[in-house]
């Protein structure tokens, strides 16, 4: 495909087979009401959403098919786009190269399956790493559809309204200034997890560099300094959010079942020899155990 522009539709190019059906579940599994909306017909998925602009909240739609993926955007000043389009493009993974990735894990016994009925499998990234970071806290040990609910709560509380009945998630500078027990009374967590939120909004709002292309060890090291953050949250946020292609959380639950094992250590081991692509590998693993069961727990 090349990228051609029609009014505010762009046609946005990949390499490769683009596995459209797998993304769009790991998009809609994580979908938090009144924050973004997937909609699914068996040739296609759409995805709405409001997206940081330079001027504020931008909607977005994403068409995706097997031809792969196809944005609209509102009227928009010409200095403004290239940045959203960069944004979506790293959301949806349009830059991998399945005639890479694909080629190396289909030569795993374990894996091969799952790369022959997924080719062009993407790992879905972030929009906006500190909302990515607030939902993975507040999935922590819980199900999918509990962790959505909580967000849908926060959202409602301290989101900014948007267009078309969606809102955009608080700042990190929203969301430090309003105390952990207010955060706890209004989204109904535990004062612990709530204790977290306000922990990651300050360091967030302080400069820790949740977005893509910041030092994974300087990241790595800020979250785990922060109460209720251990491995597991590290690990995940850099696949979606630093988009790590290495990252690996091991001690996932769901992980650790599809590869019939006890421990974190054992997951870590088994995966040595995928790299330098283990969340490839570990997106597949999802898309069998997980994704396809909208209340599965993964965490």
């Amino acid at each position: 495909m090349t990228e051609v522009a029609a009014g505010r539709r762009l046609s946005l190019p990949h390499r490769g087979p683009f596995a459209w059906e797998p993304l769009a579940s790991a998009l809609q599994a994580h979908a938090v009401p009144g924050l973004e909306r997937v909609t699914r017909t068996d040739d296609g998925a759409t995805v709405e959403r409001l997206v940081a602009g330079s001027a504020g909240p931008v909607p977005v739609t994403v068409h995706m098919d097997d031809a792969g993926a196809v944005l609209e955007l509102p009227a928009l000043p010409d200095a403004q786009e290239p940045s959203l389009v960069a944004s979506v493009r790293a959301w949806l993974d349009l830059d991998a190269d399945p005639g890479v990735v694909d080629p190396f894990l289909a030569g795993f016994e374990l894996l091969e399956p799952l790369v022959r009925r997924h080719p062009g499998l993407r790992v879905p990234g972030s929009t906006d790493g500190f909302e990515t970071g607030v939902q993975t806290v507040l999935g922590q040990q819980v199900s999918l559809a509990a962790a959505r609910t909580f967000g849908s709560r926060l959202v409602a509380a301290f989101g900014e309204p948007g267009p078309g009945g969606l809102a955009a998630f608080p700042t990190a500078e929203r969301l430090a200034a309003v105390p952990a027990a207010d955060i706890q009374s209004t989204v109904r967590i535990t004062h612990a997890r709530a204790r977290t939120l306000s922990a990651l909004a300050r360091a967030v709002a302080d400069g820790l560099p949740l977005h893509s292309g910041a030092d994974p060890d300087a990241v790595r090291a800020g979250l785990l300094a922060l109460p209720g953050i251990g491995p597991w949250t590290a690990d995940y946020l850099a696949v979606r959010v630093l988009g790590d292609r290495d990252a690996y959380p091991a001690d996932d639950l769901v992980l650790k079942r599809a590869l019939g094992v006890g421990t974190g250590r054992e997951a870590a081991r088994l995966s040595q020899p995928w790299r330098p692509w283990r969340s490839y590998a570990l997106f597949h693993l999802w898309t069998r155990a997980a994704y396809a069961v909208p209340a599965a727990v993964v965490g």
